[in-house]
């Protein structure tokens, strides 16, 4: 009933001249059916693996507020504490501020013919939903891991993400080995309340195809899709199509200074208008993958998906 008196408002206000901004305020930006767009930024954004003074999520936090960010998603690689006590304290941070925290970035692989480091890798993730909880995170993205065939990442970006399988096994096998390792952390998942949303990110969640045969095989309420922007490197629009009905996170990517591995042209108002077609309610989260120092890029994405989603 909320979401049609809503709508109603919405149309009563528009057909009296009214934009969706005076209606709703102006803070954020809201769309056709008068859904207000809320924008969190990665810590990813700030940190890059490489500006060490931007590393402390408690700075990321601070900033994300005073930029006018609505909540923050935190890479747990950046973190360098994972007490107990820290973990609250972050909590407690972004509560003051009056964000939240909404989302959890992760890495894993299950990509591998050793049984000993999938299993591994499955512990990891289960530890990091439990991080995800303790956090109050509602959502953590997970990957599928890759082949590991190419020599260093940057050779895979050279590559455009495509790498060859390991001599002896074939992408059917590497499915079955994802499809079981995420099946075990679902449990898990669920017992806590985080939805794990799989990325397309590379390795075998390079494809839509790749993401959704394994959400489709497992079908679980526990996994979703988390949407990346830029991770489709062609033709990403009928790509994001695809995995945007079973999105629980999209992240943008910008890349203010030029990409530090490939820029892409992105066209934001179609990925707007692609989300509003599937209904997506989500938090949209800025990955800054620019060049430009992130004090400057990352208010300027911001205003930049302002102005785009409203």
């Amino acid at each position: 009933m909320t979401s049609i008196s809503r709508r109603s408002l919405l149309c009563s206000a528009v057909a009296a001249g009214m934009l969706p901004q005076q209606l709703w305020g102006s803070g954020a930006a809201a769309n056709v059916t008068g859904h207000r767009t809320r924008f969190a930024v990665s810590t990813y954004s700030f940190w890059q693996f490489k500006n060490e003074d931007l590393r402390p999520v408690e700075t990321c936090i601070d900033l994300a507020a005073e930029w006018g960010f609505d909540g923050v998603e935190i890479l747990e690689m950046q973190m360098t504490n994972t007490d107990n006590s820290t973990l609250q304290k972050l909590k407690q941070r972004a509560f003051v501020n009056g964000l939240d925290l909404c989302g959890f970035s992760t890495h894993q692989g299950w990509v591998n013919p050793d049984p000993e480091i999938r299993q591994a890798n499955t512990k990891k993730t289960i530890n990091s939903i439990e991080l995800a909880y303790k956090l109050g995170i509602p959502t953590m993205r997970v990957n599928t891991g890759r082949w590991g065939t190419s020599g260093s990442f940057d050779e895979l970006m050279a590559n455009r993400g495509i790498e060859p399988t390991l001599e002896g096994y074939t992408e059917d096998d590497g499915f079955k080995w994802v499809i079981d390792g995420l099946n075990e952390c679902l449990p898990t998942a669920e017992k806590c309340g985080v939805t794990l949303g799989l990325e397309n990110h590379w390795g075998l969640g390079r494809t839509a195809e790749g993401v959704m045969r394994i959400v489709r095989a497992i079908d679980s309420p526990w996994l979703k899709t988390t949407l990346d922007t830029g991770n489709f490197l062609e033709d990403p629009y009928d790509r994001l199509e695809q995995i945007a009905d079973d999105a629980v996170l999209v992240q943008a990517k910008t890349y203010y200074g030029g990409g530090m591995w490939y820029s892409l042209d992105l066209d934001y108002p179609r990925i707007a208008a692609l989300l509003r077609k599937h209904n997506y309610g989500g938090y949209v989260s800025l990955e800054f993958e620019g060049k430009e120092d992130p004090r400057t890029a990352i208010p300027k994405s911001l205003a930049m998906l302002q102005t785009t989603f409203a």
